[in-house]
């Protein structure tokens, strides 16, 4: 039985590998269709790619429309959700504020693409805060957790209870490391052939 949550059931379904239009953040498309789904598209972004989750009964014609209405949804979804630098440096000072009782005080906090083995970084010296761009997009409470993460560390260097303790006030900790802990074991994950245009 494949792993695919689509395919518990043995449900048929087709899978596409296509070119996004231009001007789209994802290297491909890939449509999935099953005869599960009656009326509902969805769609996600999956490393690379955007994948679509369409009915089986839809044509050609429906399947390329429901692909531009949610690569457009997608990208609104994701310019809504990205901070830049001043935003982020915003809600540190929010979060350090209601968790922290204002006692971490990051003298920079911004958006880095150089770390890409780990979420975020501080310096406690200097009080700058680094998080990786690859949390952009990512929900909010994934992001707050980092943040809030690094700004413990302005408090507390190390790993220790001390430090743990911090973050318990935070009440999606277990959530956002579970979430964190799930995008970095399915990008161990290999990829199915025909997934990607292979």
């Amino acid at each position: 039985m494949s792993a695919d949550p689509l395919n518990r059931a043995g449900t048929p379904q087709r899978r596409t590998t296509a070119q996004p239009p231009s001007g789209s953040q994802s290297d491909a498309i890939e449509v999935r269709r099953s005869a599960r789904r009656r009326r509902t598209v969805s769609a996600y972004r999956e490393g690379d790619r955007t994948v679509v989750l369409i009915p089986a009964r839809m044509s050609e014609a429906e399947e390329r429309r429901w692909v531009n209405v949610m690569l457009a949804k997608l990208a609104a979804q994701e310019s809504r959700k990205r901070l830049g630098d001043a935003e982020l440096a915003e809600r540190a000072e929010r979060l350090s504020a209601q968790y922290l009782e204002g006692r971490a005080r990051p003298a920079s906090v911004r958006w880095v693409t150089n770390q890409n083995t780990r979420w975020g970084s501080c310096t406690p010296a200097e009080g700058s805060i680094r998080l990786s761009h690859r949390l952009q997009g990512m929900p909010e409470y994934v992001v707050d957790y980092v943040l809030l993460h690094e700004l413990a560390h302005l408090l507390v260097p190390g790993h220790g209870p001390r430090f743990w303790r911090l973050l318990e006030a935070y009440p999606r900790t277990e959530r956002a490391r579970g979430y964190l802990e799930g995008v970095v074991a399915a990008d161990r994950l290999p990829h199915l052939p025909g997934a990607r245009g292979e």
